[in-house]
């Protein structure tokens, strides 16, 4: 009996949670953890396909100003989001950009505003299978560079009204496990947010070789204790149709070269 070897056993095949072949994704996707923010996202892409819909993992891929880019849902949280960029990468995606929505914990960041991951705290398990804890889950410096300039540019718009912030987050395991203790405990850290998916991914592309950044629109902001819980957010709707024209923009110039270090 030969034990398995998922590295190997996974190459050349149809992927087995997210349902697609080599050739269905674009080397750029963006990572919405909704399914049905995908469909959104779709509409920021010409002759966008629907190429799968498999348990949390929906994917379209289609072109922005001729670059070809794929946008695929990730679920909740650092395990499905850790099997989506692994099976990404087994066919072909090389950058992975997350558009999703957190919690802000310092006073300047408003609801609505985005905010850009430099780096994030591991306060979760999934990054524990591929590394030591002490190693720490960084950002791309060149993608992510990307992003703060574009949304900088992109906030001089006066129908924007949003404000750019950029640092550490929290990535965080339990979203309902975070108590008042530990959100105070995370914010005299100096962290700017909370979410619960980007420091797998950066664990992910940091072992392989790829690229991963993250960009959030603000939902909440925790130490206010401001939030729309039960009510529609608006400013989150607008953060994250802001935070796709970002990604794009930024993986338009990334492609033409503009602005690399």
């Amino acid at each position: 009996m030969t034990v398995v070897n998922k590295d190997e056993s996974t190459k050349g095949i149809k992927q087995y949670h997210i349902g697609m072949v080599e050739g269905d994704v674009a080397e750029y996707v963006l990572l919405p953890g909704d399914p049905f923010r995908t469909d959104i996202i779709a509409q920021y892409l010409d002759d966008a396909e629907l190429v799968a819909h498999k348990r949390e993992h929906k994917t379209y891929t289609g072109f922005y100003k001729g670059v070809r880019v794929s946008v695929t849902s990730t679920g909740m949280g650092c395990p499905s989001t850790a099997i989506a960029a692994e099976e990404l990468a087994n066919i072909g995606a090389k950058v992975f950009i997350r558009l999703g929505s957190c919690a802000a914990l310092q006073d300047e960041i408003n609801i609505g505003d985005l905010v850009i991951t430099t780096a994030a705290m591991k306060n979760e398990g999934t990054s524990k299978f591929y590394v030591p804890d002490n190693l720490p889950a960084v950002a791309d410096i060149e993608v992510t560079s990307e992003l703060i300039r574009v949304a900088k540019e992109m906030a001089k718009d006066k129908d924007k009204d949003y404000q750019v912030h950029w640092g550490l987050t929290s990535t965080d395991d339990s979203f309902y496990g975070e108590s008042p203790e530990w959100i105070h405990k995370l914010i005299d850290l100096k962290l700017k947010n909370i979410e619960m998916e980007a420091s797998a991914l950066f664990t992910v592309c940091h072992r392989r070789g790829l690229k991963g950044a993250t960009i959030c629109a603000v939902a909440a902001n925790h130490k206010r204790g401001e939030n729309y819980w039960g009510k529609r957010n608006l400013p989150l709707e607008k953060g994250i149709e802001i935070e796709t024209q970002v990604a794009l923009e930024a993986i338009y110039r990334l492609e033409q070269g503009h602005n690399l270090l």
